[in-house]
C-alpha cells in the first residue's frame, strides 16, 4: 500500500501528549513517519517515551505553551531541527471554556481565540513557508462539529472552530497549486479527558449517544485512518476539505 506509506516523512503533531493528538501521532508512527509531539504539559516526555517504545523508534518531545507566540516559534523551530525537516503538520491543540453567551468573559474569549485559531494560523504559516519552498507538504488542522453548528455556552470555541474551517479553505486556495495540501478533520463526540464530564452526565450522554448512527462515541484510534490518508500520497488531490469523523452524527 505505497499510497499510504509515510516511511521517512517528518511529522509535527501539536497536542500530542494525550487524547486525539496522541492517537493521531500513533497512527503516523504506524505508517512509518518520524514524529515530534508538542504539549505544554509535563506529561509530554513520558508520552513521547511510551509512543516511541510502542513504535520501536524515538519520538521527539517538545514542551511549549502555544498561547505564547515566542514559545510557539521556538517549538516549531525545535521540531524542524529534531526532525531534520517537515513534511506533515497536524495542529490539534486547543482549550475550552463554558459560560452563557451573555456572561462570557472577554478575557476567556481572547484566550480561546488565541489558542484555538491564531496559534493555528501561525503554525500553518510557518509550516507553509517550509513546504512551499520544498514544493510539497501536508497540513492537517483539527476542526470540530462546531465548525458546522453553534453549540451551547461555547461561543468562543464555536467561533474559533468555524474559523479553523475557513482558514483551512483559504490556505488551500493559495497553496494547492504549489504542492501543499491543507485539510481539516472534524472529530465528533470522542472519549477523551476533555469529554469526561459530558460522558458522566447520564442525560447528556444519552442525548448524544442516541443521535450517533454508529451507536458509540469515538476513540482516539478512530482518527488514525483519516490522519494517515491526509498525510499520505493517497490524498494528493484533496484540498480544503473539512472531513467529519463522527460516527455519522452530521448525517443524522
Amino acid at each position: 500500500m505505497e499510497l499510504f506509506d509515510l516511511t521517512g516523512r517528518k511529522a509535527l503533531v501539536t497536542g500530542g501528549s494525550r487524547g486525539l493528538g496522541q492517537g493521531m501521532a500513533e497512527g503516523l508512527l504506524k505508517a512509518g513517519a518520524d514524529v515530534a509531539i508538542v504539549s505544554s504539559s509535563d506529561t509530554i516526555f513520558s508520552a513521547a517515551e511510551a509512543l516511541g517504545q510502542a513504535a520501536g523508534q524515538p519520538v521527539h518531545p517538545i514542551q511549549a505553551d502555544l498561547s505564547d507566540r515566542a514559545q510557539l516559534r521556538r517549538a516549531f523551530d525545535e521540531g524542524l531541527e529534531k526532525l531534520g525537516g517537515l513534511d506533515i503538520l497536524v495542529v490539534n491543540h486547543g482549550i475550552q471554556r463554558r459560560f452563557p453567551a451573555k456572561d462570557f468573559p472577554v478575557e476567556e474569549w481572547d484566550e480561546i481565540l488565541e489558542v484555538n485559531l491564531t496559534s493555528m494560523f501561525l503554525l500553518n504559516q510557518l509550516a507553509g513557508r517550509v513546504m512551499l519552498a520544498q514544493g510539497h507538504g501536508k497540513i492537517i488542522n483539527v476542526a470540530s462539529l462546531l465548525s458546522f453548528s453553534g453549540g451551547f455556552t461555547v461561543p468562543a470555541y464555536a467561533a474559533a472552530k468555524g474559523g479553523v474551517a475557513q482558514l483551512t479553505k483559504a490556505l488551500a486556495n493559495e497553496w494547492a497549486r504549489r504542492g501543499v495540501n491543507v485539510n481539516a478533520i472534524a472529530p465528533g463526540y470522542m472519549v477523551t479527558d476533555s469529554t469526561a464530564a459530558l460522558m458522566a452526565d447520564p442525560v447528556r450522554n444519552r442525548e448524544i449517544s442516541v443521535r450517533i448512527p454508529a451507536g458509540r462515541w469515538g476513540q482516539p484510534e478512530d482518527l488514525q485512518g483519516i490522519v494517515i490518508f491526509l498525510a499520505s500520497d493517497a490524498s494528493n488531490y484533496v484540498h480544503g476539505a473539512v472531513i467529519p469523523v463522527d460516527g455519522g452524527w452530521m448525517g443524522r
